[in-house]
């Protein structure tokens, strides 16, 4: 599992976060998510793929350096969507950042992790946000 990084590639041109072909998967605390990340490498996941978020990740990274809620307004629904990661990351909730660009590989990621407390998800598609099922 690697540490985050924020990429150019992982924004909108509009600055907000949009990494495309990854899932997002949050869970309550650190041990949570990486008790999921060991899972998922238990079930063939490489370890390159996993990334792990903290709470500071979000808020420095992808909040912006306050950690407020400052997100641009946009058409669609990404900026609800980090509000919500937000959210969850001031109450402490951990990430895992997983690349799962295919549908197989985001039903293999829920199949491995079908008994883990994701506390919310979201699958970055081209153009879409998909909610994941919890």
């Amino acid at each position: 599992m690697k540490p985050f990084h924020l990429e150019s590639r992982m924004k909108t041109m509009g600055g907000v976060f949009y990494p495309t072909g990854y899932m997002i998967l949050m869970f309550p605390g650190e041990q949570e998510a990486r008790d999921a990340a060991k899972l998922l490498g238990d079930n063939g996941f490489d370890e390159d793929e996993v990334v792990l978020i903290t709470p500071a990740d979000f808020r420095r990274e992808i909040m912006g350096a306050t950690g407020d809620d400052e997100v641009l307004p946009s058409a669609g629904t990404e900026g609800d969507t980090v509000r919500r990661f937000s959210e969850l990351s001031r109450q402490g909730h951990h990430a895992l950042m997983i690349h799962a660009p295919h549908a197989e590989q985001s039903d293999r990621v829920m199949a491995a992790l079908k008994d883990s407390p994701i506390s919310y998800g979201q699958k970055y598609r081209h153009l879409v946000i998909e909610d994941v099922e919890v």
